[in-house]
């Protein structure tokens, strides 16, 4: 029984697959996807951009192959990867065979524009003999004519419906290592997809609220959408869609897990949003912290309040806490407890050793253990 049951989340079970060496489904970790946004057939800027996602701490990299000069130089950027990488197959059924022969771990392809089952079925043959997963990537933006004819419109049934029946061609020929997902750009439309193919298969699912727009009203997009589908316990690996540098993507959807205390990795920093009762200046103090803890990947928790209305109480509950104080003497805790003062002065500086030394010693622990 959970001292804490209002925080609990009960994740669906799936059935796992492998992407590579990175376990999705069952109960794996929900990975952290993206996507880069380079020429493919530029494999310097790929394996550029590739290397920037890594260090965020993305799990797997997928990268589009639309032409042959793509998938010709998919393995150099397989093998410069430290991740697993994804080849997004869009209408040429031949891209998804050549990047299978070329190390792709998975084929990610659309059942709207892959054209017929025997396309299809081929590009199960060269999943199969080189190992790969699949990714059954339905969008409401390409659904299959039949279906809008059916439906009118896209709508959660009829993305369900693309999806268990490319399911169904996959199975029929014997492959099951594949996963799912019903994307759209309207939140309504992919959540009520989500559930309701949640409830008809027990495949992993990838979740995603498809070209959601910017840096900040992506964001919030996806927190909604994928938030409340993640707070269900629907979902096995996302993927934030955002107009922005793939490595930001990735910071998003580590921020959207660690909320929902799904996955943990780095300095979760609680702050206000300050006052005329700020000791001293909270923006700017955790803008400097954001960017000088950037490198910190130890899961553990900071908060920076401004005064002494909730600071103490949110000092408690987390690792290392600074409440603002008069004339400069900003309270010091650690581990809950007060203990020593700081000035102004070097005040950054001071907070990040604090952090570095706190994560050596989280480090050491589970070394030892």
């Amino acid at each position: 029984m959970s001292i804490r049951p209002w925080r609990d989340i009960s994740r669906r079970k799936s059935r796992q697959i492998m992407v590579g060496n990175v376990p999705v489904g069952g109960d794996a970790p929900i990975s952290v996807q993206t996507m880069t946004n380079t020429l493919t057939s530029d494999a310097g800027a790929t394996i550029d951009q590739i290397r920037r996602a890594e260090d965020a701490g993305v799990d797997i990299v997928r990268v589009s192959c639309p032409d042959t000069e793509s998938t010709a130089a998919m393995p150099e950027i397989v093998r410069a990867a430290n991740v697993p990488i994804v080849a997004d197959i869009h209408f040429h059924y031949k891209r998804a065979l050549e990047a299978a022969d070329a190390g792709a771990a998975c084929l990610r392809i659309n059942p709207g524009n892959i054209g017929s089952e025997e396309r299809v079925r081929e590009v199960i043959r060269a999943a199969k003999a080189n190992g790969c997963s699949m990714r059954i990537g339905v969008n409401a933006g390409s659904l299959e004519k039949h279906l809008l004819d059916k439906y009118g419109e896209p709508c959660p049934d009829a993305l369900v419906e693309s999806a268990l029946e490319h399911a169904r061609i996959l199975e029929d020929n014997d492959f099951h290592d594949f996963k799912i997902s019903v994307k759209a750009s309207d939140v309504f439309l992919a959540v009520a997809a989500y559930q309701g193919l949640a409830d008809s298969t027990d495949y992993p699912l990838h979740l995603g609220i498809t070209e959601a727009g910017g840096l900040r009203g992506g964001t919030v997009k996806s927190s909604i959408g994928m938030g409340s589908l993640l707070w269900a316990g629907i979902g096995d690996t996302i993927r934030v869609s955002l107009s922005a540098e793939p490595e930001e993507e990735v910071k998003v959807g580590y921020e959207m897990l660690k909320s929902l205390g799904l996955r943990h990795r780095g300095v979760q920093i609680i702050s206000c949003p300050s006052c005329a009762r700020q000791a001293f200046p909270v923006i700017k103090t955790v803008e400097l912290l954001e960017q000088r803890l950037q490198h910190i990947h130890t899961p553990m928790s900071l908060s920076i309040i401004g005064c002494v209305v909730n600071g103490p109480g949110e000092a408690r509950e987390t690792d290392i806490g600074v409440t603002g104080g008069g004339n400069g003497n900003h309270m010091v805790y650690l581990s809950g407890v007060t203990d020593h003062k700081i000035k102004d002065d070097n005040f950054v500086d001071h907070v990040v050793g604090l952090v570095e030394a706190k994560a050596a010693e989280i480090e050491a622990a589970s070394n030892q253990s």
